[in-house]
């Protein structure tokens, strides 16, 4: 029962971290000090990916109506315009689908480690600091997808590559990135959703593929908790974030980040 209890608080966890620009990584590393699943290590590496399954479905659910070329509900033009919508997420996603295949194994074994974690978190927090401080007071040039050039969502891919270094937060670099390519904050927001869809099933299916699908009764029974509450945490997330953005910058979560590293560092000293 203990190890459900975990899964809950773990699901909690992934479910707020991985839609705020704040970094699940860096939560995890801290959090797992204290409930660590009593699993094999194989398994609680493909538990930390595959429990996002269930925070992507939340955006499915919500975006679901938005993100459905086949509506009934949508003219012609409309549902032009939802595939041009997934055109330009394939766009983003190429980057971060190649290079993420190659070297994430490669990014796990040199990166994974207090010592980058807590840089990454610092630095991305300085950084929504000041790009935050260097917009204020100017226009959005992007407002809607359909100012989205295709060439600024490929930027924005490769800006998602960042994520694979641990502590950046893939929400984090997107939305960084989307911003330094002037799209709005809410455009930001969603497009980072958005390109979570396939980038999140692929990493979630690749680590499935690694572990093997033979789980014990327990072990899958903490999986499929852990998703559920990551999807319900999600739902409040993620519309939390949107309400939050419509009349606030990012820099709050920019002084959370640095606030994080330095716990992040104090953590790495004193349990060495």
């Amino acid at each position: 029962m203990i190890e459900i209890f975990k899964a809950i608080l773990l699901g909690i966890v992934e479910g707020i971290t991985e839609w705020l620009p704040i970094s699940s990584t860096g939560h995890m590393i801290l959090v797992e000090e204290l409930i660590s699943l009593g699993a094999s290590d194989a398994f609680q590496e493909m538990f930390r990916v595959v429990i996002q399954l269930g925070a992507i479905m939340a955006v499915v659910l919500l975006y679901f109506h938005k993100l459905n070329p086949f509506s009934a509900d949508k003219t012609s033009k409309q549902k032009k315009d939802t595939m041009e919508i997934w055109f330009k997420v394939i766009v983003g996603v190429i980057p971060a689908g190649v290079l993420g295949v190659l070297f994430d194994d490669w990014f796990n074994e040199h990166f994974y480690n207090y010592q980058t974690v807590a840089i990454a978190l610092i630095v991305y927090g300085v950084l929504f600091i000041l790009i935050e401080n260097r917009n204020k007071g100017k226009a959005a040039k992007i407002k809607s997808f359909k100012d989205l050039s295709y060439g600024t969502a490929l930027g924005i891919g490769f800006f998602q590559v960042l994520s694979l270094i641990p502590g950046t937060s893939r929400s984090g670099s997107t939305i960084l990135g989307a911003i330094i390519l002037g799209t709005s904050r809410q455009i930001a927001a969603e497009y980072s959703f958005f390109l979570s869809i396939p980038v999140m099933f692929g990493a979630s299916a690749l680590k499935l593929v690694k572990f093997g699908f033979d789980f014990t009764g327990m072990e899958l029974t903490i999986l499929l908790t852990g998703m559920i509450v990551a999807f319900v945490v999600s739902l409040v997330a993620i519309r939390f974030l949107l309400k939050y953005i419509k009349n606030n910058d990012f820099k709050a979560f920019g002084w959370y980040r640095i606030v994080l590293g330095i716990l992040v560092v104090i953590k790495s000293l004193i349990f060495k």
